[in-house]
């Protein structure tokens, strides 16, 4: 080989190499976008018991009545001061109905890597899990699991479907009427 059929094949290994390592690199963490305002986010009136109504204890009435959803901030995991109401509601109701088995699923945004917001997701599940428990609902009745960015409710890509999407919910797995 000549001298320059040499050169020519070391720059190939290093640009290849090089190539290489920048397809194998992850994204970086999201920086935040600046702060807005929060979305409203729709409520749910509440419904009187009867012909029209949910059946008290039911999966219908604890959606309608109390709420099934808490949001998070950007990158947050802590409970929010609008979280709170909902989430005493949810552990009064827990409370009146004891058989109730309940599952929290954390949420993300798409923003981020898999990896990254599968963590997220389980630490925003185990912070209303947390709640729950110091307001007196059995651990045993909690279960927790996290979707990360895999099942937004929003697909949109601006940012009140982000966070509309980092979110926590409360899912009823048993014992409801």
């Amino acid at each position: 080989m000549s001298f320059s059929t040499k050169q020519a094949l070391r720059l190939a290994l290093v640009a290849a190499c090089a190539v290489s390592v920048t397809a194998c690199a992850s994204k970086p963490k999201p920086t935040p976008s600046t702060p807005t305002a929060p979305p409203s986010y729709p409520t749910q009136p509440s419904v009187p018991p009867g012909p029209n109504g949910p059946v008290p204890g039911s999966v219908q009435d604890f959606v309608v009545n109390v709420g099934d959803r808490v949001y998070f901030d950007f990158d947050q995991f802590d409970i929010r001061a609008d979280a709170g109401p909902i989430l005493n509601a949810q552990a009064q109701w827990l409370l009146r109905y004891p058989s109730v088995m309940i599952r929290i699923e954390g949420n993300a945004d798409e923003r981020g890597t898999r990896e990254y917001n599968l963590a997220l997701g389980a630490r925003r599940a185990n912070s209303v899990r947390d709640y729950l428990i110091a307001r007196g609902v059995q651990a045993a009745r909690i279960s927790t699991v996290s979707f990360g960015k895999e099942r937004p409710i929003d697909p949109g890509t601006s940012e009140e479907a982000y966070q509309r999407n980092r979110n926590g919910h409360t899912a009823i797995t048993g014992g409801a009427r």
